[in-house]
């Protein structure tokens, strides 16, 4: 166990938060960084140090901002306060907040703080944080190289369909502060509501990339969930109800299939993060399957391979995809039959 004099909390901090008590509890976090529960003058806080690996100072740089950003949430806030940062070490300090074992609907709570997490970002900000970024020219040519191998060849046009996608989601427009990450085990369910945590990713761009979460099942996270269709509908009404409050505007309605499409489409929204960037994980899948968190690699498939044949039945720009998902589907269920859905309860 470490102690207070081990902590990288230099001076700079102490200086405007007092020392440290003793005995830090070390917490459970990524291999991308080590966090420790620590007491500041009679109040519990949490100190987050980014560790030396690839892109540290661009994530850290990433998460003070996003944080200062959210901070300027209106009425609840929707991320811990953060009390004290140390760029030269990669250090925050956060306040500590309790977390509660979610409610059995906690996806509504969960999507009104998410719109209005979104929604404290605006043309202003631009340049604080990196654009958002979709799926590439060499995703498509997986996605459909998949297909070939399982026996659903695309028809004819599928390829354009898709390159067209891929160029909507780039060109994309929008200011909403996304998370990068917004997965159970991020959202902390405390007394006075849902706030996040875990900016490293964070970007500016469309909130549909991530209210598309709630329908395709988080697909960057390791806790895949799937919501019922009415408990879906609540959700996602919830959203759009707070978006349109914070901001004064509506939510568009076109754009949600083309972000449930592009998560479809990414090998890498298989595997955890330390693996992705480095091979061609749909190519893995006739050969093997994987498990990551509470689903397999072919689970993750299927759930998406659904709602995108339910989510572009009537998109005329993807009425192709939404054929060969419906027949890609039926494929990897005639092959696998022993695939079971994703689960509709979090850990």
């Amino acid at each position: 166990m470490e102690t207070a004099s081990q902590l990288p909390f230099g001076k700079a901090l102490r200086d405007r938060l007092g020392p440290p008590a003793a005995d830090p509890s070390l917490l459970e976090s990524s291999p991308r960084s080590r966090v420790w529960r620590i007491e500041l003058t009679g109040r519990p806080a949490v100190l987050k140090q980014l560790v030396e690996a690839p892109e540290a100072h661009e994530r850290y740089a990433r998460e003070v901002a996003a944080l200062r950003i959210a901070g300027r949430a209106s009425g609840a806030p929707v991320v811990p306060a953060l009390l004290g940062t140390d760029p030269g070490e990669r250090v925050l300090v956060l306040e500590h907040l309790d977390h509660r074992r979610p409610a059995a609907d906690w996806i509504v709570d969960y999507a009104t703080a998410l719109a209005r997490l979104h929604s404290t970002a605006g043309p202003e900000d631009a340049g604080a944080l990196p654009r958002w970024q979709g799926p590439a020219a060499a995703d498509v040519s997986s996605f459909l190289s998949l297909a070939e191998a399982l026996g659903v060849p695309g028809q004819r046009g599928v390829r354009d369909e898709l390159h067209a996608l891929v160029d909507r989601l780039g060109r994309a427009e929008g200011t909403a502060l996304l998370l990068g990450d917004p997965c159970p085990g991020n959202d902390l369910h405390t007394p006075d509501g849902v706030r996040f945590i875990d900016f490293e990713q964070a970007s500016l761009g469309s909130g549909l990339m991530e209210l598309a979460y709630l329908r395709v099942g988080f697909p960057t996270c390791w806790c895949v969930t799937r919501a019922t269709g009415p408990l879906l509908e609540r959700a996602e009404t919830a959203y759009r109800t707070a978006w349109h409050s914070e901001t004064g505007t509506p939510l568009p309605d076109a754009g949600l299939a083309d972000a449930c499409a592009g998560w479809l489409i990414r090998g890498d929204a298989l595997v955890q993060r330390a693996h992705r960037g480095r091979t061609d994980h749909l190519a893995r899948l006739p050969h093997e399957d994987w498990v990551w968190g509470t689903a397999t690699a072919r689970q993750r498939l299927v759930h998406r391979l659904s709602v995108v044949a339910g989510t572009t039945a009537d998109h005329g720009e993807l009425r192709r995809l939404r054929v060969l998902a419906a027949h890609l589907r039926r494929a990897v269920l005639d092959r696998w039959p022993a695939l079971r859905p994703v689960p509709t309860r979090r850990p």
